[in-house]
């Protein structure tokens, strides 16, 4: 079964848009994963408008699923991510400015780049996954990095999904036979929702872990949280 990984990044969003503590964070993570969800994740960003160091630091004793740690590795995410050791951190080439994570990346010409960092965090201990676009073409140099996994950044099959999604489905499950065929995990985010879900994950080969959590937090407004990670674990469960 594909496991649940929830962002938690809109909950430290809406906490910060008052100030204090409320909702926390961290009674966030422990209640999805008293609900059922199978990893918490979030992603700092060096502006810390929502996941802050702090959050950081106090989330690592709660989560006891699985810790994964987002972001672009600049030094200073490279030394924080190796000080709490995450069960898996996942690089993202955003801009510090980006509203939110908007490409993959392009790992034949960051090659060199990749590979250090990847064998730094794997040095160490944790699990790499490298955000990728469905472009089968780049997963050859994915695996030259030493990378464990790639993240399938799914915008682009969200948004294609309601036209066609036979077609929206066909780059990313052939980046996935390509990983697949070079030995590495497969995991996906970003758009994910409860209307699109099952469809790819039913068609995705070797899908280890989908991240969500824009669709998930806006969509417990309405249904609660436990009803929806509940609602989310049954998209993806195969019976």
């Amino acid at each position: 079964m594909t496991k649940l990984s929830v962002n938690i990044n809109k909950i430290a969003t809406l906490r910060n848009a008052r100030g204090g503590e409320t909702p926390s964070v961290t009674e966030a993570a422990v209640k999805i994963q008293e609900f059922g969800g199978q990893g918490i994740t979030i992603h700092p960003r060096p502006d810390e408008r929502h996941i802050t160091r702090k959050d950081v630091y106090d989330l690592k004793p709660l989560v006891t699923t699985e810790f994964n740690i987002e972001g672009n590795p600049h030094q200073s995410f490279i030394d924080m991510v190796l000080d709490v050791k995450p069960e898996q951190v996942t690089l993202v080439p955003d801009a510090d400015d980006a509203i939110t994570s908007n490409a993959g990346w392009d790992t034949k010409k960051h090659l060199d780049y990749l590979t250090g960092i990847i064998a730094t965090f794997k040095n160490a201990g944790i699990r790499t996954s490298i955000f990728l676009d469905p472009l089968p073409e780049l997963v050859e140099y994915a695996a030259k990095t030493g990378t464990d996994r790639i993240e399938l950044y799914t915008e682009a099959y969200a948004k294609n999904y309601s036209i066609n999604k036979e077609q929206a489905i066909k780059p990313y499950y052939d980046t996935a036979v390509a990983a697949t065929e070079f030995g590495l995990g497969i995991n996906a985010g970003h758009d994910l929702s409860l209307d699109n879900l099952k469809y790819f994950a039913d068609h995705i080969p070797n899908l280890l872990e989908v991240s969500i959590g824009h669709a998930l937090i806006s969509e417990a407004l309405y249904m609660g949280l436990e009803n929806t990670v509940q609602a989310y674990l049954k998209r993806l469960a195969k019976w």
